[in-house]
């Protein structure tokens, strides 16, 4: 029997070669491939653990922002009202003083020119410190990688002192940025309403009309004989230029690297796309300023009649009180709807997220471009 089943072996012998480099082939490759495929499948999910804790990191990173701009508003108020003190001239004009309408006139011109200011002012800081808040925290979620491949030996980047040092810079806009502002503003107004009487008559569109002459003024200066409607036309208001620094220079390198996070910041903010962020931002901001402005031209018809709002209109003298009141409706403590309108607009969060994922990569260790 045996020697049969050896004959019939031999006989076939290829075939059982055949079979078995097959089952054995099979056998490795199945091997392999559930090899490579469990790689993948560990690959994938560190990629996706990778990605929910950026993400997670840069919601924390939002959350933080629209909290420290609404902490802000009571200190950017305080700011705005301090420029421009309207308070002390309404306080004179109750005491009745022999130069009543000289002090009607800067009242005229103060009221405007601070809720103006007081739009730019916040639209400013909630897009700047967006900016900054994701530059930083994308170095601090590559700092926070480093730190978990190597604990021991990995040093920070964005240190505390660092994160301080450029934060601080946030108080350009409620500083010198706002004084330039301010003189710019102001010049703009005076240049729009000072031949207004205050008993002239002035409807919504009159209003928007003066509006319009400001920010065009203001945004689309004139340099050397060409307007400059780029974001650079702003950037002195929002972002205190830092001198370049030669990397040659013996300096530490906490040194270089606020240089270079000054630098990057600064090229972000003169881009286009920040450009058409801030003026998104802008557009919002003044419309609703408007619409908080119409309120007053509403007037309770007759019953059984309507009214055109646009066929409305006030005399000056009565519109600088409600001017005046505004920087209250733009600037006041949360819950703040205009804040938060600005705060949520998609572009605002579209734009935050690209500059945080620029500056969260692991190639952005040594800085963009």
């Amino acid at each position: 029997m045996f020697t049969k089943i050896w004959d019939f072996m031999k006989r076939h012998r290829r075939k059982f070669i055949f079979t078995g480099v097959v089952i054995g082939g099979a056998y490795v490759l199945s091997k392999y491939a559930r090899k490579k495929l469990q790689e993948i499948q560990d690959k994938e999910a560190a990629e996706c653990i990778a990605f929910a804790k950026r993400q997670h990191h840069f919601e924390s990173n939002q959350r933080t922002c629209n909290m420290t701009v609404l902490s802000m508003l009571p200190t950017m108020r305080e700011a705005l009202m301090n420029a421009m003190d309207t308070e002390s001239i309404t306080a004179q004009l109750k005491a009745k003083p022999s130069n009543k309408l000289e002090l009607w006139e800067e009242l005229k011109i103060l009221s405007f020119t601070r809720s103006i200011c007081a739009v730019y002012t916040s639209c400013m800081l909630i897009v700047v410190l967006r900016v900054q808040l994701n530059i930083i925290g994308g170095y601090m979620y590559l700092d926070s990688l480093k730190a978990s491949e190597n604990p021991d030996h990995e040093k920070l980047v964005a240190t505390p002192v660092i994160q301080h040092r450029y934060l601080e810079k946030i108080q350009h806009i409620l500083g010198a940025g706002l004084q330039m502002l301010v003189a710019e503003v102001q010049r703009a107004v005076h240049n729009s309403i000072s031949s207004i009487s205050l008993k002239e008559y002035l409807t919504l569109s009159d209003v928007q009309t003066i509006i319009e002459r400001v920010r065009k003024h203001v945004e689309f200066r004139q340099e050397n004989g060409y307007h400059d409607a780029s974001a650079t036309s702003l950037c002195k208001y929002m972002f205190a230029c830092e001198p370049d620094v030669d990397e040659a220079c013996s300096l530490s390198k906490e040194q270089l690297f606020m240089s270079r996070v000054f630098r990057e910041t600064q090229d972000v903010i003169e881009s286009g796309d920040f450009h058409s962020v801030i003026s998104t931002c802008l557009d919002t901001g003044f419309t609703r300023l408007l619409d908080k402005i119409a309120e007053s031209y509403k007037h309770t018809p007759e019953e059984g009649t309507t009214i055109n709002v646009n066929e409305v209109s006030l005399a000056m003298a009565k519109l600088i009180p409600i001017i005046n009141g505004l920087i209250h409706t733009v600037c006041g403590d949360a819950p703040n709807i205009f804040i938060q309108e600005l705060l949520l607009k998609e572009p605002v969060k579209d734009f935050a997220a690209n500059v945080y994922e620029a500056f969260s990569q692991v190639e952005s260790s040594c800085g963009p471009g």
